[in-house]
This record gives C-alpha cells, sequence and structure tokens, in this order.
C-alpha cells in the first residue's frame, strides 16, 4: 500500500549519529526521507536547530519528535519499572521543566507530535501511583497543548486493554499512542496484534521494531532485525491498511553494532509486505 509505504521514517537515535552530518548520512543510506528527532541527549543522539538545518537541506522530513526523561535506567525490569517516565518523585519537578523545554523545542521545529515513556501504569486503578500518573500526564499534556502539539506515549509497559482505558478516563485531546509492537514483547504485556486493535482509536504514531519472547520470566525480551521476531507484520500492518492509518512509522532500532544495515533490512522486509 503506497500510502503506507511513504510513511516509514527512522528514529535518529536508533542511527547512534556522531554529528549533523552523519544522521543525514545515515537516514539517507538507510532509504528513507523521514526521521523522528531526539530532541534531548537521551541514549546519545544529536538533536536540535543545527540538525533541523541540515535535514532540511538534505530534503528529510521531521515527522516528530521524542524525549527521554531524567533518571531513566533501563538496566532491568526492575530498574525501569521504579525509574522509568514521570512517575518518580525524586524527578518529577525536573522532568516537567524537561518537558517545557522540549515544547519549546519541538514548537521552534515546527513539530505537531512528540513522544516519550510515561511510566509504569498501575493494574490497580486504585493505587495512589494511578492517579499520581494522571495528573502528572495532564500537566504535561496542557504543556504541549499551549504549543499545539500532540503528545503519543510509548507502549509495552501496561497491558493494551489497560492503557486504553486510561486514555479513555483522561480525556485529554492530545494525548494518544506511538505504538510499538515489540516492546508488547519486550515486557510481556501481551500480543502485539491484539494490543493494536485495542488502542488504534488512539494510535498517533508507530515505532517499527521486532522482538522475540523472554524464555526467563521477569527479564527482557530480545529485540532483534525487522521480520526475524515473533511480531505478525502481516496482521499488524493489515490493522494500519483497515483503519487508513496515515502516521509515521518510524524505524527503531536499540541493540547491535550494525543499525544502518539492521534498519535498512527492516525496511526492506515491511515494504514488501506492503507491495502485496
Amino acid at each position: 500500500m503506497t500510502e503506507l509505504k511513504q510513511n516509514i521514517a527512522v528514529c535518529s537515535w536508533s542511527l547512534q549519529p556522531s554529528d549533523a552530518d552523519d544522521l543525514v548520512a545515515k537516514v539517507q543510506a538507510v532509504g528513507v526521507t523521514k526521521v523522528q528527532l531526539a530532541l534531548n541527549d537521551h541514549r546519545g543522539s544529536a538533536g536540535g536547530a543545527a540538525i533541523a538545518g541540515k535535514l532540511k537541506e538534505a530534503g528529510i522530513e521531521i515527522v516528530s519528535g521524542m524525549f527521554g526523561t531524567v533518571g531513566e535506567d533501563y538496566s532491568s525490569l526492575d530498574a525501569i519499572r521504579e525509574t522509568g517516565g514521570i512517575v518518580p518523585d525524586a524527578t518529577w519537578e525536573e522532568n516537567l521543566q524537561l518537558a517545557k523545554d522540549v515544547a519549546d523545542s519541538a514548537a521552534d521545529l515546527g513539530l505537531s507530535l512528540v513522544t516519550f515513556h510515561g511510566g509504569f501504569l498501575p493494574e490497580d486503578t486504585t493505587d495512589p501511583t494511578y492517579a499520581k500518573l494522571s495528573d502528572r500526564l495532564k500537566k504535561i499534556a496542557e504543556v504541549f497543548a499551549a504549543k499545539g502539539i500532540n503528545v503519543a506515549l510509548e507502549t509495552g509497559q501496561e497491558e493494551a486493554s489497560h492503557l486504553a482505558a486510561f486514555l479513555d478516563e483522561l480525556a485529554m485531546p492530545n494525548v494518544g499512542v506511538n505504538f510499538d509492537p515489540a516492546n508488547m514483547i519486550l515486557y510481556a504485556k501481551g500480543d502485539p496484534v491484539e494490543g493494536l486493535r485495542a488502542l488504534m482509536p488512539h494510535v498517533m504514531q508507530i515505532h517499527l521494531k521486532d522482538a522475540c519472547w523472554t524464555k526467563t520470566p521477569g527479564e527482557w525480551g530480545s529485540e532483534v532485525v525487522i521480520g526475524t521476531g515473533e511480531v505478525d507484520w502481516v496482521a499488524f500492518l493489515d490493522i494500519l491498511k483497515a483503519a487508513n492509518f496515515d502516521g509515521a512509522m518510524a524505524i527503531e532500532r536499540e541493540a547491535g553494532d550494525t543499525r544502518v544495515a539492521d534498519i535498512t533490512a527492516g525496511r526492506e522486509f515491511v515494504e514488501a509486505i506492503l507491495a502485496v
């Protein structure tokens, strides 16, 4: 399907660019003309106005931004549960200021969407953390709404049906989902195809990423090259086609030492499915 193919992008941080010129060269090397740009130093990505200028000169469109919250520790599932997103009290004020700074940067770049991990949402809606996350997310949503920018939460740290119910209750029109099928597998939070069906009304952007289920409960699954993992890509992409999804689909790769080759292989795999 041509429309979906045209929306394939790449996450800037996945390319581990050393500078603006390196980012341009790597985006071109993987064969796309769209990029999701990291807006702070999280995961070592180069970002900002200088890179934006280089991208524009090269005919590369910035489709959205991303920011990583202060204090995130992805060394283990337990660590990210404690430190992830806007749940920890110790980093909340700093993260609120970060959101304000990112919103300013995103507005300067003319972006309409920024994504981030909100943090683990408790299964028990009476858990005080549930209300705290809701309140803090509303504050951040208002920061971005004031700039005319949507906010999309990364998926995977809770089951899709639970996140859908949370968003319905939150009822913030500029808050949606950046759906990452691999994260559902990495966090062992349910089948990504069924998850996409449950969250489709809220989906603003897709991360194209693949993974294999863990064989050791309580540990991460493993991220792999798109097409070599356990995401049912034909079924996944069929849902997007049926919904006439017109948002960006950004390829993300966070493991391995051959990022350009891996991302290129993933792009070719997805494009082959869309061509049928």
